[in-house]
């Protein structure tokens, strides 16, 4: 049977509350720099795109980030099913922003997010949840809640310990709220993208970040295994503290690892920026922001956002794919403008913060 929230076992141990400090410090870096751009769509489109990806490649569903910035503002059938499953988890991260905005996170919030993923009405399950069984012995090792009524006074639990009063740190309970929702699974699928996007929006509604820029994804699956093995070892005996000095951990490394993403960014906006004073765009800030809300770019996006014509959106992308800043491509029927270097900067791995 799982056990209700509170946990008995201490929580806020002399490790535990260091590693907090630690990665309170790192988010408020990362908050603050994220606060002085003077675009924040840069990070906020871009972002929730590479944490779209690495959630969904942890339920091994796997696309490119290639195809995700290109068909991230389309309804392409081109794409594949992969990939369109990869952007309902971005989706479902801004919808339940929004829905945070306006009442608290609970159950309802999980289940939205869970339906907008799958593009259906989800539920909390009726049948059985998943054993987890040991792969030599083929015992179980643990078996989820069992019966729609159980499962729904688990997650009301799980509502309550997140917004009860106390005085644990919200870090340390967004960790115990983790572990608790995935050893739910409420659902009959999604439990794991859903349980991660309710991660980020914990850190909102506490107001650690103001916009979901933490890639926190990343950081699991580059210890994908440890992430499974300190679940489990919770669930047999009660380990707290290594499972939340793991989840502390991971907001540590990469609100760092983004910190260091945004510091890039920002020196080659300074790089384009004088590369398209020399052309005939002059000093045209929306083409400068266009260019860097996404790093694929169609003609039809400059003519939108500078209130330009076709003939001139095309004469300054053409202008800069010469002076090697963009590339163009030919996609079918359309053309498509990539910031190369802005989408290496994206896509780079720091392992130093992982």
């Amino acid at each position: 049977m799982l056990p209700a929230l509170p946990p008995v076992a201490r929580l806020e141990t002399a490790v535990v509350l260091k590693s907090v400090v630690e990665a309170r410090a790192a988010l408020a870096a990362l908050d603050q720099a994220a606060r002085r751009m003077s675009n924040p769509a840069v990070l906020l489109n871009s972002i929730p795109i590479l944490e779209a990806q690495a959630s969904s490649e942890i339920e091994n569903i796997v696309t490119t980030t290639d195809d995700l910035f290109r068909f991230a503002d389309t309804d392409s059938d081109l794409a594949s099913p992969e990939t369109k499953e990869t952007l309902r988890y971005r989706a479902a991260l801004f919808a339940g922003l929004h829905s945070i905005q306006t009442r608290p996170l609970s159950a309802t919030t999980a289940i939205d997010i869970c339906s907008t993923i799958h593009r259906r009405d989800m539920d909390v399950r009726t049948l059985p949840g998943t054993i987890i069984a040991n792969p030599a012995t083929r015992r179980a090792i643990y078996t989820p809640p069992s019966g729609a009524a159980v499962i729904r006074e688990k997650l009301a639990n799980w509502a309550d310990f997140l917004h009860d009063p106390d005085d644990l740190d919200p870090l340390v309970k967004m960790a115990v709220a983790h572990y608790q929702f995935e050893a739910i699974h409420p659902f009959t699928d999604g439990n794991g993208r859903t349980g991660r996007i309710l991660n980020i929006l914990v850190l909102v509604a506490n107001e650690l970040l103001q916009e979901p820029i933490l890639y926190l994804s990343r950081y699991i699956i580059a210890h994908k295994e440890e992430y499974y093995r300190l679940l489990l070892d919770v669930t047999r005996e009660a380990a707290w503290e290594p499972w939340v000095l793991y989840m502390l951990d991971a907001v540590r490394g990469t609100a760092r690892a983004t910190l260091a993403k945004i510091d890039a960014i920002q020196v080659l906006q300074a790089k384009v920026r004088d590369e398209i004073r020399t052309t005939s765009a002059g000093s045209n800030s929306d083409f400068l922001d266009v260019l860097f809300e996404q790093p694929y770019c169609r003609i039809s996006n400059v003519v939108a956002r500078c209130k330009v014509s076709r003939p001139t959106a095309t004469k300054w992308l053409h202008e800069l794919v010469v002076a090697g800043v963009l590339e163009d491509h030919k996609v079918g029927r359309e053309r498509l403008f990539i910031n190369r270097e802005f989408f290496e900067v994206l896509v780079r791995d720091d392992p130093d913060d992982l």
